[in-house]
């Protein structure tokens, strides 16, 4: 029988089979056939410690039976008071920088990125009402960014064809060149230029941009974009939802560069990847712009499952897990053993463009038909399946994300997959 699923991302016309997952432990995924798969990709970046850890499994049990859901329009609830708490503890921080103070839940990445930006403008619409500052609107974005798949996110993301559809609907904004090696200085005085004009905000992924090719920049560079915005008075936000828990290396990709952003958006591994949840970070000028006796200058947003408690139960028992598990210990013996056989891959003639930050490695195939909607992407697709992997590349571009968890004998089968596709599709 025909399945009555749309899925994401899935050109449903190409007719290529769709895995049924019954089960999942740690870093792999149980299929109905009853055969396996290594989830080299964390489900899309979002499981951290591994599928169905037991201490999160518990924390949504209990808090599934004693308080499910609450609207939080003036209600609170422990969980997210907790969560909120413990979000404000391990943010950036940095001496001379404002830190990081109140926190606004979501639902996704793509909406704590969407809440990103109305607390951005909404602060320099409430500045003006006020009489003291302009009124701002522009947003300045980065070059192949990507923030999510709303409205709001994709006019701050990259133009093309994910998102041509919605062209009308989208708003306009002003593009700084990516920091590509030898090109760094031309970003920073784009920027530079750019904040001249008095932008609201300026929105970058720090240090890696995800499905804008996983392309990486240095810490300096993010250093110094911050400290123009600065300088400018242009609000810095920074996109975590996939650099963020621990997959560059550090708990927050801002820490390498030393820089704590006005705005910070996080999401996927804020449950471990056991649950939806997100939330926003601001600082307290952002929050005091929006307070005020007059109701009709509140925080306009919402969603009917704003901090849901369960979710933010399994928040609670993630924080819990970083604080008292040698994490960042995995971490590094991940990154290393990512490093040692990435490098060995490197010498396939048919890989280039090695590149690697913390637990996130990426690789390109040689091909002619190279870019996003390169035809190899859906073989390479189905040559990984056959391998007993997951693995989504980026058109010709094949990068690893795994959970945490993963062992050496995994990570083995993931890089051997691999070479193996080097050798197939060089043939």
């Amino acid at each position: 029988m025909t399945s009555p699923v749309w899925h994401p991302f899935t050109q449903h016309g190409l007719n290529e089979p769709i895995p049924h997952v019954v089960r999942a432990e740690g870093a792999l995924l149980h299929l109905a056939d009853g055969s396996t798969l290594i989830d080299g990709i964390s489900s899309w970046w979002v499981t951290t410690h591994g599928h169905c850890h037991p201490r999160i499994a518990a924390a949504i049990a209990q808090q599934a039976g004693q308080l499910d859901q609450l609207i939080f329009a003036g209600y609170t609830h422990e969980p997210a008071e907790t969560v909120a708490r413990g979000l404000i503890e391990i943010a950036p921080y940095a001496p001379g920088c404002d830190p990081l103070a109140h926190v606004f839940f979501s639902d996704s990445g793509s909406t704590a990125v969407e809440v990103a930006l109305k607390m951005a403008l909404g602060y320099w619409h409430n500045l003006a009402l006020d009489g003291l500052a302009e009124a701002r609107s522009r947003i300045l974005v980065l070059e192949h960014g990507y923030h999510g798949d709303t409205i709001g996110t994709m006019s701050v993301g990259e133009r093309g064809v994910y998102n041509a559809a919605w062209a009308p609907l989208l708003f306009d904004v002003c593009t700084v060149p990516f920091p590509a090696p030898g090109r760094e200085q031309a970003c920073l005085d784009a920027l530079e230029a750019a904040c001249r004009d008095k932008p609201a905000a300026f929105i970058v992924e720090p240090l890696l941009l995800g499905a804008g090719g996983m392309l990486l920049y240095p810490p300096p560079v993010l250093r110094e974009m911050a400290a123009i915005c600065r300088r400018h008075d242009v609000l810095f936000i920074a996109d975590e939802v996939m650099t963020g828990w621990g997959r560059t290396g550090t708990l927050f990709a801002c820490e390498q560069a030393g820089v704590v952003p006005d705005i910070m958006a996080v999401a996927k591994g804020i449950t471990g990847g056991a649950i939806p949840l997100a939330a926003t970070l601001a600082t307290a000028r952002i929050f005091e712009a929006h307070r005020s006796s007059d109701r009709a200058r509140l925080f306009y947003h919402s969603s009917s499952y704003t901090a849901n408690a369960i979710a933010c139960a399994a928040a609670v028992a993630n924080l819990a897990i970083w604080r008292e598990e040698d994490v960042r210990g995995r971490i590094a013996a991940l990154t290393d053993g990512i490093a040692t056989r990435l490098a060995e891959l490197a010498a396939h003639p048919a890989f280039a463009h090695p590149r690697q930050l913390g637990t996130i490695a990426a690789i390109d195939i040689v091909t002619a038909d190279a870019g996003y909607l390169s035809d190899l992407a859906p073989r390479l697709r189905a040559f990984f399946l056959r391998h007993g992997l997951l693995l989504r590349p980026l058109g010709n571009t094949i990068y690893l994300m795994p959970p945490y968890c993963i062992d050496t004998e995994q990570l083995d089968c993931v890089f051997a997959a691999l070479v193996a596709a080097g050798d197939h599709f060089s043939a």
